[in-house]
């Protein structure tokens, strides 16, 4: 399948247990069950996760066999540091600026977040492409769960 090499942020780990995205976070992650995604996570993740309520801890862990670790890098490291220099974001959500900079050193097809502040929001994503292409890197998509899950075609 094209284009299912997603980055799944911790927003979306958190949205199964909240009720406006609970069940589109749901679904995402039963299509990750069903192997329609390949989903990678990172160490910011991993110590993001460690701050959440224990439920969303827990959801973590059991979705982990299903997911791919991958690593920060320099190059992740200096990518991040292009984003906060073209000003996409401050140097205080510098985590969300690395989210988006792992997953496309990485070469994901997909981001995956409900972080409509910093990550999955129109002028953000433009920036972020431009300086992806900037440093030899491809855009990157980015989306809520919402708008990659798979509808009933019936409906």
């Amino acid at each position: 399948m094209k284009n299912n090499r997603v980055y799944v942020d911790t927003s979306v780990f958190g949205g199964v247990f909240d009720p406006e995205f609970e069940k589109e976070s749901k679904q995402f992650f039963e299509e990750i069950k069903l192997g329609l995604f390949i989903p990678f996570v990172s160490p910011i993740v991993r110590r993001e996760i460690l701050n959440a309520p224990s439920d969303v801890r827990k959801y973590y862990e059991k979705m982990l066999s299903y997911s791919e670790m991958i690593d920060i890098t320099d190059d992740a490291l200096k990518l991040m540091e292009a984003y906060i220099q073209a000003g996409i974001l401050s140097p205080k959500s510098s985590d969300d600026a690395l989210h988006v900079a792992i997953a496309s050193i990485n070469r994901c097809d997909k981001i995956v977040s409900w972080n409509f502040r910093h990550i999955v929001h129109s002028d953000k994503i433009r920036f972020y492409h431009a300086v992806n292409l900037m440093h030899g890197y491809d855009r990157i998509e980015i989306f809520s769960p919402r708008e990659v899950i798979h509808y009933d075609e019936d409906v």
